[in-house]
């Protein structure tokens, strides 16, 4: 079950402030555990909780670098040039992006 911070956008995330943001402006981040174009995310039941995926409507289409994937619960995520992208529980505002190198394993999207 995903967390209640989960958003879905049909469209896909945007750059802004030469990182890559969701439609709320909140920053996206990779994790390294996901390989890229395996269409899987690494990132589920509590590390979603942390981790909340960027989630895209079933309706929501490629467009150029981003795809959508089918997440183990059935739900699609955004993904970025194959990697899927994740924005961060404790980043608080538009802009925060605390999670930046969190274990060495996230990573800001610029």
């Amino acid at each position: 079950m995903l967390c209640a911070a989960s958003a879905y956008a049909e469209s896909p995330p945007m750059m802004t402030g030469g990182m890559l943001v969701d439609s709320g402006g909140m920053t996206l981040y990779t994790f390294d555990k996901d390989a890229v174009d395996s269409g899987k995310s690494q990132c589920n039941g509590p590390c979603a909780k942390l981790w909340p995926p960027a989630l895209a409507t079933a309706e929501a289409k490629q467009a150029g670098n981003f795809t959508v994937i089918k997440r183990d619960d059935g739900a699609s995520q955004w993904a970025f040039k194959g990697k899927p992208v994740y924005t961060y529980a404790d980043d608080k505002k538009a802009g925060d992006m605390s999670g930046d190198n969190f274990k060495g394993v996230w990573h800001v999207i610029k």
